[in-house]
């Protein structure tokens, strides 16, 4: 494992290859701690990457606080992607506003509606998109690589923080002054939608409180899934 020093080197070398190598990209926000060091990077360097976020229309306050926090703080306006509203509106009308908690297949089918499929708008037309994933966050993210071909896209996927754990994530963003989602002063440690994340207990897993009624084989919204079923899409070699 890197140290954290090279670990920055290393990350901040990625995003500067992906902004001149894979142009046009994107970076997709969550608003969680690994996308804010990320985001601090893409801006203090002034990146050609777009920043984007979806706004499932679910969001914890706290979450969408971060997006004055990140204009404040660099001046930036994150981009918002919502999901179709007509969609919405049938779902809640057919199932109920809190369905997801009756099936997995309710949930999936939620998290289809307001983060999938405006991911697949936000991520239309670019040659790359970024993710804040980790390997340490969770069993189904233990084989991440930090370049992936992304077929499903049809574009590369990058996980610049992959080989990064929680201390070196909250170690650069203290040391750098970064702002970010106040949850994780409350115990969120991994941050979705309100009605479907709680705060964890001491010694649980990072992220326990995702979807806490699941499993946690099944505890992935589909952003990255292919075909249905959550796989490692193919890693690139990095030269």
């Amino acid at each position: 494992m890197s140290d954290y020093a090279s670990l920055v080197t290393e990350t901040r070398a990625t995003l500067e290859r992906i902004a001149r190598d894979f142009s046009p990209a994107v970076f997709a926000s969550s608003l969680a701690a690994e996308d804010m060091v990320l985001t601090d990077m893409i801006l203090r360097a002034g990146l050609p990457i777009r920043i984007f976020t979806l706004e499932t229309g679910r969001l914890h306050k706290e979450t969408l606080d971060v997006l004055g926090r990140i204009k404040e703080t660099y001046g930036h306006d994150v981009e918002l992607y919502k999901p179709d509203a007509a969609a919405v509106d049938a779902y809640v009308s057919n199932h109920g506003l809190n369905a997801f908690y009756d099936s997995i297949d309710m949930r999936k089918e939620c998290c289809r509606i307001r983060k999938v499929e405006p991911l697949n708008r936000a991520l239309a037309g670019n040659k790359a998109w970024i993710t804040g994933q980790r390997r340490a966050q969770s069993t189904t993210r233990a084989a991440l690589d930090v370049q992936e071909n992304d077929e499903a896209h049809g574009m590369t996927k990058f996980n610049p923080l992959a080989d990064w754990s929680e201390q070196d994530v909250w170690n650069y963003l203290r040391t750098n002054g970064v702002p970010y989602n106040q949850l994780h002063d409350k115990g969120y440690p991994s941050i979705g939608c309100e009605p479907c994340t709680r705060a964890i207990q001491p010694g649980e897993d990072v992220r326990a409180g995702r979807w806490w009624w699941e499993n946690p084989e099944t505890k992935e919204c589909g952003l990255h899934v292919v075909d249905g079923k959550l796989v490692r899409i193919k890693a690139v070699p990095v030269a």
